[in-house]
């Protein structure tokens, strides 16, 4: 009966794992029924192009406005960082209802300005943005008898020198019938229950759908201005209009309006409700993508394996060798061998700066916790793409509320290294709090005034400004400061031997130490480039990335690596008598950040060739500069700690006078 219980209670949680999983991608959301008829509202979001990296207003170009006026969204904090400003649209649908040459507007003519930005925009390649029940606009292009996915479509296309509109729009909506094994499935991401819409009270047996996909074909058709001057928005257009995305007939020219045009047919689909984001995350290259990282984790597992195992038995024989001996022994072979045993005097001694080190362990250990909660919370479908902006939101909480256990680490570490002191503890606390986010708002400050010149929608607003200054000011470095309080009343790691008042003479080095350091980061980088790929497609390329279980298991085995590269390359320096071990075994780590920034600059060159102008590739610099600096902090902390954990043991384990 004992053995059966724990058996009943693992079975009952693995079928709870299972049925979370047919709503993966959308937790806290619930489908939308409609009923033949209702009023669907398309959402427009800002115009992006990778030619530049840099998004502008839906509204900054000459296109049609509704008729209730441009209104913001609802936007979480996460989509404002991100540069997503979601507003309404005057594309209006009815469910269910296929309509054809509606007339949407006819613009003024077009100024002098209005005209060269136009052709700015198309000769950057911009894309509009169109959103409907959640849903991003797909384009569907054909080449090379493959289907290519595009979220969004061109403002316009350049032919021999003329410039052309896409001024009409042929909308395809897929919707699934509102059914109730598609809700009981939702049900199972953790979903409210009040909010799933109820079948079964009046009007059951009316028909309700689902939207579960969104289409948009851009064609370009001359449309006679002068036929609808006197007509009004939603109105039928005077003649037939024929879209053919292969042929483009409308150029635009100075002083001359743009009459726009749309027409949406509705078709039902065997896709469910909770299968709907499938088609944006069908990523080209997808099978390469999940081999190649198979492929990178077995190779660097087995590397580290060896690196392993090589390293624990040549420590074993150290101590073996010199634990058989006695005492006379002993003496004799620390005069006679040379090695890490000599140094024992010197392996503790303090570090130059130790501030500035306990400051960047504190603030590692911040970042890293972020990374591995979020990451976690990512892969098991909190932070899906669905969910816009949640990602950039979570990671802003996780580092706020881990700043505890920054204040803490880095304190406490103050304290060892200072033999107990407490003095200093409130400084060490508040410059943890400070130096990761003020190196953060120095390089987003400067990135914000050039975006803020370019009239970018990326530019952080001044009013979210001041939210971050009093999201960090008013919860980070109150939580930092109060977990260096902590680790000021926490005992200091006491070491196990005594440092001597004279520092040990360091002999004459074959090579430089610092190259070895530096050269230790290749195999880290080894863990993360293939992944490193797919993520810099995603933040520059405008793709979906999803793959976070990947990402996990890559975070993971990066973590192990890094400690292991830096327990090498301690106990090498310390076999050579070099005991200064502590900024070195954080940079052995760390310099992981140096080839992650050279394979950015290798991305910017080869991979995104149209990008142009000296702003986008300085904004594309900066935010790198940016993200390496923060994975320098996380991996130079693994790097650090482990060492620590691994001098301290190794000289605990053995009785040394």
């Amino acid at each position: 009966m004992d053995f059966f219980d724990p058996f009943k209670i693992w079975v009952l949680a693995m079928s709870l794992f299972l049925n979370c999983g047919y709503g993966f991608y959308l937790p806290g959301s619930y489908p939308h029924k409609y009923a033949v008829g209702d009023p669907l509202s398309v959402k427009v979001n800002s115009l992006t192009s990778i030619d530049t990296e840099i998004p502008f207003s839906y509204y900054s170009l000459p296109f049609c406005l509704p008729p209730d006026g441009v209104k913001d969204s609802a936007e979480n904090l996460g989509e404002l960082l991100m540069g997503d400003r979601i507003e309404n649209s005057p594309y209006r649908f009815k469910m269910y209802t296929n309509e054809s040459e509606i007339f949407l507007c006819r613009t003024n003519p077009l100024t002098a300005d209005n005209f060269k930005l136009l052709k700015e925009r198309i000769d950057e390649m911009y894309q509009v943005n169109l959103i409907l029940d959640n849903l991003p606009a797909i384009r569907y292009t054909k080449k090379d008898e493959y289907f290519l996915r595009w979220t969004g479509y061109p403002v316009g296309i350049k032919v021999q020198d003329m410039y052309y509109v896409f001024n009409h729009l042929k909308f395809t909506v897929l919707v699934h019938k509102y059914e109730e094994t598609n809700v009981a499935r939702v049900m199972g991401t953790g979903d409210a229950a009040e909010m799933i819409p109820a079948i079964g009270n009046g009007g059951s047996d009316v028909p309700g759908y689902m939207v579960v996909g969104f289409e948009v074909v851009p064609c370009s058709i001359m449309h006679d201005a002068d036929s609808v001057k006197n007509l009004k928005i939603y109105e039928k257009y005077p003649s037939q209009i024929k879209c053919d995305p292969t042929t483009v007939s409308m150029p635009i020219k100075e002083g001359q309006p743009v009459v726009f045009t749309y027409e949406v047919a509705f078709e039902e689909s065997d896709i469910k409700w909770p299968s709907r984001w499938d088609a944006y995350l069908k990523m080209e290259g997808s099978k390469v993508h999940w081999f190649s990282i198979l492929n990178s984790l077995m190779v660097i597992t087995f590397l580290a394996g060896i690196v392993l195992v090589i390293f624990l038995r040549t420590v074993r024989r150290d101590l073996t060798r010199y634990e058989e001996l006695d005492k006379e022994a002993q003496a004799q072979m620390n005069e006679e061998l040379s090695g890490w045993k000599l140094v024992v005097g010197d392996v503790f001694r303090s570090p130059s700066n130790p501030a500035l080190l306990c400051v960047m362990v504190g603030d590692g250990v911040q970042i890293l916790g972020m990374a591995v909660v979020t990451i976690l919370f990512a892969a098991l479908g909190f932070m899906s793409p669905a969910s816009r902006g949640t990602l950039i939101t979570g990671m802003l909480f996780f580092y706020m509320i881990l700043g505890v256990v920054a204040g803490y680490v880095a304190v406490r570490l103050w304290r060892t290294i200072s033999s107990g002191d407490q003095k200093g503890w409130a400084s060490v606390a508040w410059k943890a709090a400070c130096f990761f986010p003020g190196i953060a708002f120095l390089i987003l400050t400067i990135l914000n005034f050039l975006l803020w010149g370019s009239h970018s929608t990326g530019a952080i607003p001044f009013s979210l400004f001041v939210i971050l200054l009093l999201l960090w000011f008013c919860i980070s470095v109150p939580l930092t400061l109060f977990g260096g309080y902590l680790g000021a009343k926490a005992p200091q790691i006491e070491y196990p031997v005594r440092t001597n008042q004279i520092p040990r003479e360091i002999p004459p080095q074959k090579y430089p130490s610092w190259l070895l350091v530096l050269g230790a980061g290749t195999l880290p980088f080894g863990t993360l480039f293939i992944e490193l790929f797919f993520i810099m497609s995603s933040l520059w390329m405008g793709r979906v990335y999803y793959v976070f279980g990947f990402l996990f298991i890559v975070m993971i085995l990066l973590v192990v690596v890094c400690a292991e590269v830096s327990l090498v390359l301690t106990y090498m320096h310390l076999c050579v008598e070099d005991w200064r071990w502590w900024w070195k075994s954080f940079f052995a780590s760390g310099s992981v950040a140096i080839y992650i920034f050279l394979y950015s600059v290798n991305y910017l060159v080869f991979d995104l060739k149209s990008l142009s102008g000296p702003v986008s590739a300085t904004l594309y610099l900066g935010y790198s500069l940016f993200m390496v600096t923060a994975i320098m902090l996380a991996t130079g902390t693994v790097g650090f700690l482990s060492s620590f954990w691994f001098v301290h043991y190794l000289f605990s384990s053995v009785k040394l006078d």
